[in-house]
């Protein structure tokens, strides 16, 4: 026994406990469910990339059996539709960061397409009646955009505490809620707007839209490199943590190839978005508005949009809060036993006005993105969008039964149905079979969430 102790007690004080697996995968620690859907949305991008390889190679009349002729001639990874499938997931993809919170506290939200209607309304009539005619600063004031994203936010803030209020406060469950927020919030849009599409939307407002407002190739590097450095201190202020309070760590080679992976997912990112490049026209309308004439054989990419910078910022502080803060511990405990937190001193009827005033204002932040990218408000802005959010939260791993789910998992969720439905499009499936399909696939993460659940007792 002594000789036991003595072992033990070395072991732990004189050099940290690294895992031990024969397992490479298992000694990298990486999520089984999370690799499993950057799997899925890997398999996604080569079929579609193949199929309109395929597509491309028949309609030129040169058709042959090659699959690296079909990869090559394939559109769905150029840098153009990579910038396109990133700008058009954000609206989405924000929205399913605050439906995390809301499923994993055991509730629901079917209103955040008609609260982003809302919140869009308010801000298009701020810029186009409340700015330039009832505060006199006229239509190209550069106080438009901050003080119409300002009352969105608000809005949105509002309602959703409102949304958390009656369910928590008066116990009216969370579906009848937002079942009603949905028909109530859509028609005080069209009643707000008077049932016109209102546009075009202030040309600043417009920079967080997508194609109107990039960091740029030079500012995309710089973010690149920050973002990259964030990472790597990350990953080493972590494994100095699990050292200082004598945890497992990965072995140096798996710590190694972690930061390999994730310095060659975000340059390579970077470098896609920055290969997308700026069109002739467009460049010289962009150079004459500045009194300049364009060099001769200028050329330029896009870089990172503005919008997706903000989901990013987003997406970070979402996981600070779920995952390094006392509300999101509660959130999780909340969830996970709600009648064990309240006998825990836990405020869960506080807790759900919270959650929801939440997800109102990212409803709110994405109106900003989704009316920007369109330049002007439309009536049916955000239709079905609740769906798709849900649909987002639940294929990126966020238990319906709660106390479950991740903020990455539901952002890899929105891309991947943006994916099928943006490739689906480019090989010409109609709208009705991709609906089905996105349903199909809805169903199909359900059940194997559940089978991996009961595999691993989770």
């Amino acid at each position: 026994m002594a000789s036991f102790r003595k072992t033990a007690m070395t072991h732990t004080f004189d050099e940290p406990a690294r895992v031990k697996s024969k397992n490479p995968l298992a000694a990298l620690e990486i999520d089984s469910r999370l690799l499993g859907m950057i799997g899925a949305f890997a398999v996604i991008c080569v079929v579609f990339q193949v199929w309109t390889g395929i597509n491309a190679m028949t309609l030129r009349g040169d058709f042959a059996w090659n699959p690296a002729a079909w990869l090559f001639d394939g559109r769905f990874l150029t840098p153009r539709n990579v910038f396109n499938l990133t700008i058009q997931t954000v609206s989405v993809a924000l929205m399913a960061t605050g439906m995390v919170f809301v499923i994993v506290t055991r509730h629901i939200d079917l209103s955040v397409g008609s609260l982003l209607a809302t919140c869009s309304a308010v801000m298009a009539v701020t810029q186009t009646v409340v700015v330039p005619e009832w505060m006199g600063l006229g239509l190209e004031h550069p106080a438009i955009a901050p003080i119409s994203i300002a009352a969105g936010m608000l809005t949105g803030l509002l309602i959703g505490a409102f949304h958390g209020w009656l369910i928590g406060y008066l116990t009216i469950p969370a579906f009848i809620v937002t079942l009603g927020g949905l028909f109530v919030w859509r028609n005080v849009a069209w009643h707000l707007t008077g049932g016109q599409t209102v546009g075009p939307l202030d040309a600043n407002f417009q920079h967080f839209g997508g194609i109107n407002g990039t960091l740029g190739v030079s500012m995309s590097w710089v973010f690149g490199l920050l973002a990259l450095a964030a990472a790597f201190y990350g990953l080493f202020s972590a494994r100095r943590a699990r050292v200082a309070h004598e945890f497992p760590v990965k072995p140096v080679w798996a710590e190694f190839a972690i930061a390999g992976m994730i310095a060659v997912a975000i340059l390579g990112f970077v470098a896609v978005l920055n290969a997308y490049e700026i069109p002739v026209r467009r460049l010289q309308r962009i150079f004459e508005d500045r009194g300049e004439v364009m060099p001769e054989g200028f050329t330029t990419g896009y870089g990172l949009p503005i919008s997706v910078f903000v989901l990013i910022v987003v997406a970070i502080v979402m996981n600070v809060v779920a995952r390094r803060t006392r509300l999101g511990r509660y959130i999780f405990a909340t969830g996970g036993n709600p009648e064990a937190a309240e006998l825990a001193g836990i405020r869960t009827r506080l807790l759900t006005v919270k959650v929801f005033a939440i997800m109102g204002l990212l409803c709110a932040i994405s109106a900003v993105v989704a009316s920007a990218r369109q330049t002007f408000h439309s009536n049916d802005i955000g239709t079905l969008d609740e769906l798709r959010v849900i649909a987002a939260a639940v294929i990126g791993g966020t238990a319906l039964s709660g106390g479950i789910g991740t903020i990455v998992g539901a952002i890899l969720g929105a891309l991947i149905m943006q994916s099928l439905q943006s490739g689906m499009a480019m090989v010409g499936v109609d709208a009705p079979y991709q609906n089905i399909v996105v349903g199909i696939v809805l169903v199909f993460a359900v059940y194997v969430d559940i089978v991996y659940r009961k595999r691993t007792g989770g």
